[in-house]
């Protein structure tokens, strides 16, 4: 009887021990203790040692204020226009408030995971296939937004969320590559359509400028030459007027007239001797026994022309 005895403080002491042992805290960093006295919320331990009221204080929860990544399993989906698509993604959230992660929901990370894939679902349900895939950060921002409205209630940031895959039947993803292939070939039936026209387009304004640079060329010589005959009717002209002009002044002199008499007397011989030589033929005058006064009539005749002209 005595030894049961024993044996009984013997296991009061060891219980006694490891209750003072537990009253006794070391709370690492980036961690919170919950702590309720008698049942009841009585403070949030922070990083470092702290000593609790045996029998009376106790550490309920143990929150982790590191940002944590939950997993978002795969979900089936239907999209607008009818079509199955497999979805899962990832959550980025940390603990902002220990007490309220703690009391405000019964488990913060499940909670996060069902709401999540349920505005997955209903943004996916608004969206055709084709959407989906150009706007994943649109139905990221859709669940951030929607997980956000909790985090005060809840006592948790959320920072991201992620889409992983869209994952869609094998008959569909053969009908969506058999379009991207149609697609790919219409594109570059269209490349080299507008390739052949700007290459027409090109050679057209080339062959254009071509003969607009031929005409300007054209037009420019013919004004150039037509600059140059007038120049040289003008200088003939010029120098027209002033021989004739000198030779005025020349019969103005003393024995300027005979010596004009004399010239044309020369040029007339000449002219008589140059008329038979391709003919071996001799031209004399009609009158050779008047030969001064057939002079003195010439003289007078080509005086009469050149005044004239």
């Amino acid at each position: 009887m005595e030894l049961l005895s024993q044996i009984i403080l013997g296991v009061f002491a060891i219980y006694l021990t490891f209750k003072f042992l537990q009253a006794i805290r070391l709370v690492p960093n980036q961690y919170a203790h919950i702590v309720e006295r008698l049942g009841n919320y009585h403070t949030t331990l922070g990083p470092g040692f702290h000593a609790l009221i045996p029998f009376v204080d106790k550490v309920v929860y143990k929150q982790d204020l590191r940002e944590e990544t939950i997993e978002v399993e795969p979900q089936e989906c239907f999209t607008k226009d009818n079509v199955k698509v497999e979805v899962d993604g990832v959550i980025y959230i940390s603990v902002m408030d220990p007490v309220n992660a703690s009391y405000g929901v019964t488990n913060y990370r499940y909670a996060a995971v069902q709401l999540a894939q349920t505005t997955t679902r209903s943004v996916i349900g608004q969206m055709d296939l084709d959407e989906t895939f150009e706007e994943r950060a649109k139905m990221s921002m859709e669940v951030v937004r929607v997980l956000s409205e909790m985090e005060q209630p809840w006592g948790i940031k959320v920072h991201r969320y992620e889409i992983k895959n869209i994952i869609t039947p094998r008959t569909v993803q053969n009908a969506m590559e058999r379009q991207m292939t149609a697609e790919r070939e219409r594109r570059a039936v269209i490349a080299r359509s507008e390739g052949v026209k700007e290459s027409r387009i090109n050679d057209a304004q080339g062959r254009r400028e071509e003969i607009i640079n031929i005409s300007k060329g054209e037009m420019q010589r013919r004004i150039n030459e037509a600059e140059g005959r007038a120049q040289e009717i003008e200088a003939i002209a010029d120098a027209t007027a002033s021989s004739i002009e000198q030779v005025a002044d020349a019969l103005m002199q003393t024995g300027g007239i005979d010596a004009m008499h004399l010239q044309l007397k020369e040029k007339y011989i000449a002219t008589l001797s140059g008329l038979g030589r391709k003919e071996n033929q001799v031209i004399l005058p009609k009158d050779i026994s008047s030969y001064d006064a057939l002079m003195e009539g010439l003289s007078l005749n080509e005086l009469t022309l050149d005044r004239k002209k």
